[in-house]
């Protein structure tokens, strides 16, 4: 079976580099004007490479150093990198398409505490310290919440965290002084360090099947923590992670939990 112009288009989409579609060309000739017949960059473009792809409408801007092109028939763009919920905003009025949104905490600071559906990320520290906060609803279209995100949010008593993220990063949660419970999504592989430190009002805690790490004082300080499964996925306990917390000694009881989960540094 022979593929023919439709098919070659859409194998050579997947193309790295430059050379492959000029390579694609000169080896069978009843390919030549592939590259012609895009109407967008499937790949980022120098002076050279721009030349060779004439037809381009829709110009892709896969990364933040790409040379960036506005001649010919080039009407609009689609940006790839990922971009503060502000610029998203400015883009979007001249048209342009911005696939990897973040939302920062400048952005949070200018335009509220909803977070906006169109938002891939939620920045460092995006919440961090923000004391009117009392619950808040991910969109399912998050995929990474950042470092610190709801970092002393001492107000904040509920939380959807959506099955699209898969990572609860480093001092998440921390300091959340009102968190009574959180329902972890079987997506998650991972708690961060220090992700729960100090929720001194947790009570109870579901880890799924799915974790296979909590991190260095993950639960350290979670006094009114009473109710917490260890299932036999985790293979990787950090140091310290349930110090000073509420179930400590019936914790102790499991074989499966270094003594060093119990320990604390300061």
């Amino acid at each position: 079976m022979k593929l023919g112009y439709n098919e070659i288009m859409i194998t050579s989409m997947y193309f790295n580099d430059i050379k492959d579609f000029i390579n694609l060309e000169i080896g069978i000739k009843r390919f030549q004007g592939n590259i012609e017949r895009f109407h967008f960059n499937p790949i980022p473009l120098n002076k050279y490479s721009r030349k060779l792809f004439t037809n381009i409408e829709t110009f892709h801007i896969y990364n933040k150093d790409d040379e960036i092109f506005n001649d010919g028939k080039i009407f609009k763009y689609v940006i790839w990198y990922k971009v503060r919920y502000s610029t998203y905003l400015k883009e979007k009025e001249q048209g342009n398409i911005c696939k990897n949104i973040e939302y920062t905490k400048e952005d949070r600071n200018k335009y509220g505490n909803t977070i906006p559906s169109e938002v891939k990320s939620l920045g460092y520290e995006c919440f961090n310290n923000c004391d009117s906060l009392t619950s808040i609803d991910i969109p399912a279209s998050v995929s990474e919440i950042g470092d610190g995100c709801f970092n002393g949010c001492s107000s904040l008593k509920s939380i959807n965290i959506p099955s699209s993220i898969n990572e609860l990063g480093y001092s998440c949660f921390k300091r959340c002084s009102s968190l009574t419970l959180i329902d972890i999504p079987t997506s998650i592989s991972k708690i961060g360090y220090e992700c729960f430190r100090e929720c001194y009002s947790l009570k109870s805690i579901n880890i799924p099947s799915s974790i296979n790490e909590i991190g260095f004082y993950c639960f350290s300080y979670c006094s009114s923590l009473t109710s917490i499964n260890i299932p036999s996925s985790i293979i990787s306990f950090g140091w310290g992670c349930f110090s000073e917390c509420g179930c400590k000694e019936e914790l102790m009881k499991n074989k499966r939990i270094p003594r060093k989960c119990f320990d604390k540094w300061y």
